[in-house]
């Protein structure tokens, strides 16, 4: 039976979060604080960080506003000319042009097109997003392409209405606990969680392990065995 199955980018199609681990790390190192280690560091700046997701949003320009912020808590001061010009070349790699596709991307999802109908749905600055998602090459394999600014349960049953899925027969696939699978399921969809060492922590969450809803899979190219 010919089912829908929505796609979510970040961490689940290209490698994404995985950037951002590094430039914290490089930050932290560069910041040399004389008094808190690397452990405490990340706790702040984790802490500044979602206080700006929630006045702000995503994307890699609130997360330079995170890191600027961190600084100014940190050192109690604010961030000079230099300093600034340093963290711009800490997030200069997010606007480099190129992704880094999960393995077996490209031909899982050629084959799933073959029996299935495949969306796409990822959140985040638009602009940003539409980047990547041209940079990846794989925009042909979607009927729909959404970006959203946060996924809720009414996001996917806005998403489902618009495009008149059933949702009996509609999967959310990707990595993250919190937006992918828990929302998903919250908005009466089916969920395949595909995890990554590298998911953001903003996105962990414990999943019902009762939930037959959840099909738990190891890779991204097992789904072709499944759908």
């Amino acid at each position: 039976m010919r089912q829908a199955l929505i796609f979510d980018a970040d961490d689940t199609l290209w490698e994404n979060n995985i950037l951002f681990e590094r430039v914290v790390d490089d930050f932290i190192a560069w910041l040399a604080h004389p008094v808190f280690d690397y452990a405490e560091i990340r706790r702040i700046f984790v802490e500044v960080e979602e206080a700006n997701i929630a006045a702000h949003g995503y994307g890699s320009r609130v997360f330079l506003r995170s890191l600027a912020d961190c600084f100014a808590r940190l050192m109690e001061r604010p961030v000079g000319a230099a300093e600034r010009a340093r963290m711009d070349e800490f997030t200069a790699v997010f606007t480099s042009g190129q992704v880094e596709l999960v393995p077996a991307v490209a031909d899982v999802l050629e084959e799933l097109g073959e029996r299935h109908d495949l969306y796409l749905m990822t959140k985040g600055e638009p602009t940003e997003q539409q980047r990547k998602i041209d940079a990846s090459g794989l925009v042909d394999h979607f009927a729909a392409v959404d970006i959203v600014p946060t996924k809720k349960p009414e996001t996917y049953r806005q998403l489902i209405g618009e495009r008149r899925l059933d949702p009996a027969r509609t999967w959310m696939i990707g990595n993250s606990p919190k937006s992918d699978i828990i929302a998903a399921r919250a908005a009466g969809l089916r969920a395949v969680f595909i995890p990554n060492p590298y998911t953001w922590a903003h996105e962990h969450a414990e999943l019902d392990p009762a939930d037959d809803g959840i099909l738990h899979l190891t890779t991204f190219a097992e789904l072709t065995t499944h759908f």
